[in-house]
Parts: C-alpha cells; sequence; structure tokens
C-alpha cells in the first residue's frame, strides 16, 4: 500500500530521557492507523513528531514523499495537516461557533457526527466540560477537511455512541482517501476496519500490522 507518511529511525529526548529509540513508522494513504500502548509508551510522542510539535533528535519525518524533518507544526497545518492533542485544544474565550467558524451550522460534522454541539454554539468554550470541548476541538478539525488528521486518544471523555459516530466519520474520510493517524490504549471494536495497527512499548514498536494480526494479549 502507499504510503503518506512516515517516521524512519525516529527519536525524541525530552532533556535527558529518550522517549522514542529509533521507531520507524508508516501510515498509509486513505487508511486509519492506530497506535496502541499503555501510557508512557511513546504514542503521543510519536504523533506530536509527526505533527512536527517536538523535534527528531536523530531519524528523519517523511510526508509525501517529502522530507519535512525540519518543518514546523504551523508549516505543516498549511500543507494540510491537522493535529487535535490530547488536551487544551479549544479556544477557551470564543464560543463553540467562533471556534469552529460560520459554515459549521450546515455542516454534516455537527449534523451526522456531533449533533450534540449544536445546542452549545452560543456557550464559550470555558464553561463546557471536558467531553464537550473534545467534541469542540474534533469537529473543528474535520471542518479543515484535512489531507492528514492527526488525533491523540480522540475518545477520551466520549460517550460510546458518539465514540460509534466518531469512528464511522473516520473510516469514511479514509475511505474517500483521507489520511487518519490516532492514539488509543487498545484497538477499539469500533475500529476493526482500520488499515494499520502499531503497538508501542517503552518508545519502541513492538508490533506492527493489520488488526486481524494482532496478538491476542494486546
Amino acid at each position: 500500500m502507499s504510503v503518506e507518511a512516515e517516521l524512519r529511525d525516529a527519536r525524541v529526548r525530552y532533556g535527558p530521557l529518550e522517549a522514542l529509540h529509533g521507531v520507524d513508522l508508516a501510515f498509509p494513504i486513505g487508511r486509519v492507523t492506530v497506535l496502541i500502548g499503555r501510557n508512557g509508551a511513546g504514542r503521543t510522542t510519536a504523533l506530536r513528531a509527526l505533527a512536527g510539535v517536538v523535534p527528531l533528535s536523530a531519524g528523519r519525518c517523511l510526508w509525501q514523499g517529502r522530507d519535512v524533518t525540519g518543518l514546523p507544526a504551523y508549516r505543516r497545518a498549511r500543507l494540510g495537516l491537522a493535529f487535535v492533542p490530547a488536551e487544551h485544544a479549544v479556544f477557551g474565550s470564543l464560543t463553540v461557533a467562533e471556534n469552529l467558524g460560520p459554515a459549521a451550522h450546515a455542516s454534516p460534522e455537527v449534523a451526522e457526527t456531533f449533533p450534540e454541539l449544536l445546542a452549545l454554539f452560543d456557550r464559550r468554550a470555558e464553561t463546557l466540560s471536558g467531553g464537550q470541548r473534545q467534541l469542540v476541538a474534533l469537529c473543528r478539525a474535520l471542518l479543515r477537511r484535512p489531507r492528514l488528521l492527526v488525533l491523540d486518544e480522540p475518545d477520551r471523555g466520549l460517550a460510546p455512541a458518539v465514540v460509534a459516530r466518531l469512528h464511522r466519520r473516520l473510516l469514511a474520510m479514509a475511505a474517500e482517501g483521507r489520511t487518519v493517524v490516532l492514539a488509543a490504549q487498545s484497538l477499539p471494536a469500533t475500529l476493526g476496519a482500520a488499515g494499520v495497527v502499531h503497538v508501542l512499548n517503552r518508545g519502541r514498536v513492538a508490533f506492527s500490522g493489520e488488526p486481524g494480526e494482532l496478538p491476542l494479549s494486546e
């Protein structure tokens, strides 16, 4: 399968500690890729490195065949990458409507995927619960129609029915040719149709393959 983006022999350091130990991760075009592992496994660091939020101390990041290792996050965003971190992804002083933009009311992202937001449009984001803020952050990223969507534990704080709707939308995006990469502690049942699963353990890749090949212990 063709690859949208890659981390090659990627290493990331936080001061004296190395969080990624030379990982190779490939994210295929038009597929959902899930990074799974326990807390501290390196999932979040890998996503931040892909998005350009943290620099690599060694190795390379490739996107669409181009070496973007030194490209800052804002320039990757301009090229079509949308990154939703696990926390602090909304503008608290703005209303939900202002966070999402003028086209949100009529969008399928709101009407079909996150209808819960319709009643919240006039509220400032800082007054919302953690789960509601997560909906706003996810919806804003989906509204951008990104070429590469990177999500760090997107189901955190969300009800199971909302998570199922989100996962259906992500799989539909992949079917349209977009690439989705997300982190989770385990593979959600509603993402059984994901293209690739990478298991990280203590900053190293423990497994890469299709969901059906995933060891039962994972």
